[in-house]
């Protein structure tokens, strides 16, 4: 469980805000000034801090500074009145993940913690090459004996130590993240931050924001100064993944950044020094990009310093037993603590799928066979497509299986269609949405966490889709985790 601390000299703050979080699932633990924050967070070792920054005694700014000195990954987010925003923003630059302004929305606080802690889970958690003891399994592991996963073992090794950019390429779903993040910890910064940036999850008008900062009044909106990820970053590790997504406008600046180390915040004209490294991703073809006009020839080559191709996983299908093993090993206390092998004949049905969504599928579809498993070894009925087992009748190859699908919600559609006409306003999603919960929760007599794995969401979005349908009135719900 992630834990975070809560530092506020505002008591019925202080009780808002453990609410809150422990409604998301997190340990909370809390401190009213700067000495009992310092004295918990190397105690309790927790994930976030979630600090304010005017209180008495030791300022949030004084704590944070404290903090950073001795243990420069510390994630720290602080909490401002309006009166002071300029020196919160000040405060980014020596380390703050991000601030939020008092009175704030709770949606957004929520949003913000949960980004927080994956950043959190992405630096702290080690990513393990393949030279464990048999038996031994990491919580985070690149896994796969393969020549291909060989030569990407090779070059980690040899790029980590360096400072050279890195492009990481490959399909959905190869691993690039897990790479970048297995750069990074064997790298001569991983001591220090490690940001990750998805540039396709950002609308184009905010990524140059969300990574140079601007100055207040850069655009409608901008009503405070704002740092940006390369600021935040210095000293660290940048990881920009889906670069091929970026505007034209936004390539040159990253150019900029490479070649020269500096650049301007939007609205800006002060020339700002960084010392950040760089480890760039994408799913795209950007040779292609670039004979389109898309994707700038000098930036593609300022990226492909050192290039890294992830192999799909119908490339290497030598690794999927491991991988499945690795898999069931890794999740079966959380998911069904009775699952502990898979029949050879559903093995032989998963080396045969083609994979479209890659070792990401691949997990994705083990959870779900563990979720559904009736014994100790997952059978080929327990997932759901012809590539475990040719009795299931589900097409191993995509566009069949697509195919099945229509079939299958054609009647779905008709109804949808004829209640369209009755009543145009209808919010036919939401019930669609509402109908697969109640579903999945049936399917797993009402525990959240499987039916979560089941659904492809989170637990905490699943909780708060329960209440907003109002599901529980016609479904028993646990909570447990069994």
């Amino acid at each position: 469980m992630d834990k975070v601390l809560i530092v506020d000299d505002d008591a019925s703050m202080r009780y808002s805000l453990t609410r809150m979080l422990e409604g998301q699932g997190l340990g909370v633990a809390a401190a009213k000034n700067g000495a009992e924050a310092l004295e918990l967070y190397f105690t309790d070792k927790p994930e976030l801090v979630v600090m304010d920054i005017k209180m008495p005694g030791q300022s949030g700014l004084e704590v944070l500074r404290q903090l950073k000195e001795k243990d420069p990954k510390a994630l720290v987010i602080l909490m401002t009145a309006f009166g002071t925003t300029a020196t919160a923003i000040e405060a980014m630059k020596f380390g703050a993940f991000d601030y939020i302004l008092k009175p704030f929305d709770i949606p957004k606080m929520k949003g913000l913690v949960e980004r927080a802690l994956v950043v959190s889970r992405m630096m702290k958690k080690m990513v393990s090459l393949p030279d464990r003891k048999e038996g031994e399994i990491a919580e985070e592991s690149l896994v796969g004996s393969s020549p291909s996963m060989q030569e990407i073992y090779k070059m980690i090794g040899q790029v980590a130590p360096t400072e050279v950019t890195v492009l990481l390429r490959g399909e959905s779903g190869t691993g690039k993240e897990m790479v970048a993040r297995a750069v990074y910890h064997h790298s001569r910064r991983a001591d220090r931050p490690f940001l990750p940036v998805n540039c396709a999850a950002i609308p184009e008008t905010l990524l140059e924001s969300e990574l140079f900062g601007h100055e207040k009044g850069a655009f409608t909106g901008a009503l405070t100064r704002r740092i940006g990820r390369f600021e935040q970053c210095h000293g660290g590790t940048l990881f920009l993944d889906e670069i091929g997504d970026m505007t034209p406008t936004t390539q040159a600046k990253i150019l900029r950044v490479l070649q020269e180390r500096r650049f301007e915040r939007l609205g800006g004209s002060e020339s700002i020094a960084v010392d950040v490294r760089l480890i760039a991703a994408t799913n795209k073809d950007l040779e292609k990009g670039i004979r389109e006009g898309n994707f700038r020839q000098d930036l593609y080559y300022r990226l492909k310093v050192v290039s890294l191709n992830l192999p799909p996983l119908r490339e290497r299908r030598e690794d999927i037993p491991e991988l499945v093993k690795y898999f069931i090993q890794r999740f079966w206390v959380d998911i069904n603590p009775t699952v502990r092998d898979i029949s050879a004949k559903a093995m032989e049905g998963l080396v045969r799928y083609s994979w479209p969504g890659n070792v990401r599928e691949l997990e994705n579809a083990v959870k779900r066979a563990m979720v559904m498993a009736k014994g100790n070894t997952l059978l080929p009925e327990d997932f759901p497509f012809e590539g475990a087992g040719p009795e299931i009748g589900w097409a191993a190859d995509p566009a069949d299986f697509e195919k099945r699908l229509e079939v299958l919600m054609e009647p779905v559609f008709k109804v949808l269609a004829e209640r369209s006409k009755e009543s145009p306003e209808a919010d036919l999603m939401s019930s669609l949405e509402k109908i697969l919960i109640k579903r999945a929760l049936q399917e797993t007599r009402g525990n959240q966490v499987q039916a979560a794995l089941l659904l492809g969401m989170s637990r905490n979005t699943l909780r708060s889709k329960i209440e907003r349908y109002r599901i529980r009135k016609d479904v028993a719900i646990t909570e447990g985790d069994e």
